[in-house]
């Protein structure tokens, strides 16, 4: 039973198609820069697309910033793998343990973690769809070499769930150790959670977030084959174009977000710096279609309701929504629709939305988290991100009541932010965030 904690973010840790760390993946984007760009991962020449979101200049073992003081017994980390030990884990993974070692690093929390029970620290990262790229790789080994080229490491290369495992090995958390699986909505999903584990008394501190890397030739190709891509392969930095006229699909992007959720009582006794508290969660499913959202965005508006609800706040009490709008046709609209209903009729000032997947791209699994940073950074510096390529305003996205942000940030008073994200499968989650 929720036992009324608060629950505060203290850390932050990325690795994205704009920059290997929160503070340049920001400005990157307030800048108007575009992570999107030629696949260098594998030869695409012969794909129908061509271009993706890539994680640029990633070494798995990147030394973090200073050592990691994990738990009691355990030798300090000073690197993300050790390089013996990169060829253990898929890519995914490897971009999963850079964020979320450098989330709990930018926490602070290891300073004081003799005073800590380990058994009340957990971690929950999710990932949409696990080592694709490495399930590729073996099956073409395989293929050719048979049985006796099968890497003994093949499992830990794969399964979803490796990144909070190992995680938890590198920094001693004996609490909760979770893994959320739902399609593009599974890191909202992994903090929603991790909220609710701290909101019930069951952990003091939760590393969440998600991971993906799918650009490989079946991630891209399955994609391309559902139509759902964008191929503007003579421009790839405009193909991600969130609300606008011309957009004709997202663009397939890798990359990882952790952030470091902790109880506001610690948070506070121990001084730690803050960037936002979540006051509320929603989740919901359609109940329509595996790809297609409900009509005018019904499950998505149900989420956006139970995360206001939580938090005890009217929608007009709201400043801005980070819209998960990945550049579909269908579904841009579907969540327009379903931000406009969610307003109530006396609000008087208009609610900015945008999307920062015009930047970045689709990072799957790993978008919610990416999102709810771009969030609490908004929060953080009193500035909101627009989306990039939104030239013309579809006329069935444009909605009573909503500004859709688009050319610089918007300086404005921020107060309560909305990070939404939905999946397919009919899943949704929204974030609802606010500043201390």
């Amino acid at each position: 039973m929720d036992n009324g904690t608060r629950v505060v973010v203290t850390g932050l840790g990325t690795a994205s198609p704009l920059g290997l760390d929160p503070e340049t993946t920001w400005q990157a984007l307030l800048q108007g820069r575009s992570g999107i760009g030629p696949i260098t991962l594998f030869d695409a020449s012969p794909a129908p697309v061509t271009f993706a979101g890539e994680v640029p200049g990633f070494d798995p073992s990147m030394a973090l910033a200073r050592p990691v003081s994990p738990g009691p017994g355990l030798p300090a980390a000073t690197l993300t793998l050790e390089p013996k030990d990169v060829k253990k884990f898929g890519r995914y993974a490897q971009l999963g343990l850079h964020a979320g070692l450098r989330a709990y690093l930018d926490s602070g929390l290891d300073l004081c973690r003799a005073d800590l029970d380990d058994r009340c620290l957990g971690v929950n990262i999710g990932c949409g769809m696990g080592g694709l790229p490495e399930i590729q790789s073996a099956v073409d080994q395989f293929r050719t070499k048979g049985f006796r080229r099968i890497s003994p490491f093949f499992i830990l290369q794969v399964i979803p769930n490796i990144i909070s495992g190992q995680l938890g090995v590198l920094l001693g958390l004996k609490g909760p150790n979770h893994c959320n699986v739902t399609a593009c909505a599974t890191s909202t999903h992994s903090i929603g959670e991790a909220f609710r584990l701290i909101r019930q008394g069951h952990a003091q501190a939760m590393l969440a977030g998600g991971a993906e890397s799918v650009v490989c030739e079946m991630g891209l190709g399955g994609f391309a084959a559902m139509k759902a891509l964008s191929t503007r392969n003579d421009a790839p930095q405009r193909a991600s174009r969130p609300f606008d006229r011309q957009r004709d699909g997202f663009v397939l992007s890798e990359g990882a977000t952790v952030l470091m959720l902790e109880d506001f009582a610690l948070a506070r006794r121990r001084g730690a710096r803050i960037y936002g508290e979540i006051l509320g969660y929603g989740a919901s499913g359609d109940g329509y279609h595996l790809v297609h959202p409900a009509p005018e965005g019904a499950g998505a508006l149900q989420a956006m309701r139970l995360a206001l609800a939580e938090a005890e706040l009217s929608s007009d009490r709201l400043d801005y929504v980070n819209a998960h709008a990945t550049s579909t046709p269908a579904g841009d609209v579907g969540e327009a629709q379903a931000i406009a209903h969610l307003l109530t009729p006396g609000r008087t000032a208009p609610l900015c939305v945008s999307s920062t997947k015009g930047a970045t791209g689709h990072l799957l699994g790993a978008a919610g988290a990416t999102e709810a940073m771009f969030s609490l950074l908004a929060l953080r510096d009193q500035v909101l991100p627009p989306t990039a390529n939104l030239e013309e305003l579809d006329p069935e996205c444009a909605q009573p009541g909503l500004r859709f942000l688009a050319g610089d940030p918007c300086r404005t008073r921020v107060d309560r932010v909305l990070s939404n994200s939905f999946g397919f499968g009919g899943t949704n989650g929204a974030l609802l965030f606010g500043r201390v």
